[in-house]
């Protein structure tokens, strides 16, 4: 199997569509077996979703989502968890033993406006955005 996360400085990245980093990591046994850090070098949402699909991802973890590039990832197959936040190695040894934190229903529609997660709360605030418990970092 093989795992991303959205990464900034050892950190679940807050909007999946401006990442600039992802963490792979290849599962073998239910162990990690690889650590890898890829640059975007400035592909955004559009591609997001076919460049997971043909490193040959599985299953995505990140912090805040729209609703196009969650449709985008089901499209290709790959499973997400959404709204999680703190050290991305610790998200992937949660979801490897069955404890990860996330939210089923993360979901981010601002994506017209003129601003980043740093910029506001996630978490049904102003900008229609719903995270994990309202903390986009």
């Amino acid at each position: 199997m093989k795992l991303a996360v959205t990464y900034e400085n050892g950190e679940v990245f807050q909007h999946f569509g401006h990442t600039e980093q992802f963490k792979f990591y290849d599962i073998e046994n239910g162990k990690i077996i690889k650590e890898e850090i890829v640059n975007m070098n400035g592909q955004g949402h559009g591609a997001l979703s076919g460049f997971l699909h043909s490193a040959g991802i599985d299953v995505v973890i990140c912090g805040g989502i729209g609703g196009g590039a969650q449709a985008a990832l089901a499209e290709t197959g790959i499973k997400l968890y959404g709204g999680v936040s703190g050290s991305t190695d610790q998200a992937v040894n949660a979801y490897l033993d069955g404890t990860l934190g996330y939210n089923p229903n993360v979901h981010c529609n601002h994506h017209e406006e003129e601003h980043s997660c740093g910029e506001h709360s996630c978490g049904t605030d102003k900008h229609g955005c719903s995270g994990n418990g309202g903390n986009c970092k």
